[in-house]
């Protein structure tokens, strides 16, 4: 459904977001946007609307639909293509780039919500919160010893070791409340940032992350470098018993190399909020695997979080209109 929100003045900026239902629910106000040009709202575009819809924007916004090079060069007035995320995967930076026209991100919106979803599938992995509540709720508890329970496997995380591969914003905050859970963290990142290390942190390459950790957890942007980067060699040179996290993307996993590892015991269990592709529908392997805990990439979406995105998001506009104005384009 299409909710167009406008001003008065026509000569105000365009601003389009595509998909604005999973931005905005529950509330979200969008007063930040509209205090500065024509808002348009759309609640979701289909690949073949996009043109239409986007051809006298100034900005285009958009969550998951795709802005290709023939979006960009439809559009005459087009000054910023802008994300609700981080990821650029699905805008086309370079055609973007020829035109002259600001792609915007907004890294690190998302460091706690991220974090914390991070922790909560380690956590429901370790501790088995749902299962347990389930047994109650189905059975009663009404024998301390019984089987059920004594026989449900979990594990105190105290003393163990987490590896993160890409060791950003959010994954800085991941290792600060495994470390305030007491682990050990080994982190890899393209270009260290010295600061973070202690002496409970320490960079190391891949292959020893692989190695030593006994939670791997990712955190990096999905690239060429990165697509498939957790593949079967990978996987091989894991601990036996590992338990694997993505709250990234889901390219950066090997679908049937991860689901081989669970299969085969070498991994223990996965935490997933990210698939691919997405939506990952019914049937997915690892989705639906039984030792997966699957959620359906909900880490960036808290109230508080989709907010902060949309605050974000205006500011960048305001920057680029700011430029623009001074350039006098």
């Amino acid at each position: 459904m299409t909710n167009p929100e406008t001003s008065d003045s026509s000569r105000q900026p365009s601003i389009v977001v595509l998909d604005a239902r999973l931005i905005g629910a529950c509330g979200i106000s969008w007063k930040p946007l509209r205090g500065i040009g024509n808002l348009t709202l759309y609640d979701d575009t289909l690949p073949e609307e996009v043109i239409g819809r986007t051809r006298d924007a100034d900005c285009i916004l958009t969550n998951r639909v795709r802005v290709t090079e023939e979006v960009i060069r439809s559009a005459p007035h087009l000054k910023m293509v802008g994300t609700f995320g981080t990821g650029l995967d699905h805008i086309d930076c370079g055609a973007a780039e020829a035109r002259g026209v600001a792609v915007k991100n907004v890294p690190g919106y998302g460091r706690g919500a991220v974090a914390q979803m991070t922790i909560a599938l380690l956590l429901e992995i370790a501790r088995k919160v749902s299962f347990f509540d389930h047994y109650i709720k189905t059975s009663g508890w009404t024998n301390p010893a019984d089987p059920v329970i004594a026989d449900t496997r979990s594990m105190e995380l105290t003393g163990k070791t987490m590896g993160i591969i890409g060791l950003g914003d959010i994954g800085y905050a991941v290792a600060e409340i495994a470390m305030a859970m007491g682990m050990n963290i080994l982190a890899y990142r393209r270009h260290p940032k010295m600061e973070y290390a202690s002496d409970r942190l320490r960079y190391a390459s891949l292959r020893e992350i692989y190695r030593e950790s006994d939670v791997i957890s990712l955190h990096c942007p999905l690239t060429e470098e990165t697509r498939g980067l957790i593949d079967r060699r990978a996987v091989a040179e894991m601990k036996e018993g590992v338990i694997l996290l993505n709250t990234s993307r889901g390219a950066v996993l090997d679908t049937d190399a991860v689901v081989e590892g669970l299969d085969s015991g070498k991994i223990y269990a996965c935490g997933i909020d990210t698939f691919f592709p997405e939506p990952c529908g019914k049937g997915h392997p690892l989705a639906c695997h039984p030792r997966c805990v699957a959620t359906p990439h909900v880490a960036w979406s808290p109230f508080e979080t989709r907010q902060h995105i949309v605050d974000l998001c205006a500011e960048n506009l305001r920057e680029v209109l700011s430029q623009n104005r001074r350039r006098g384009s």
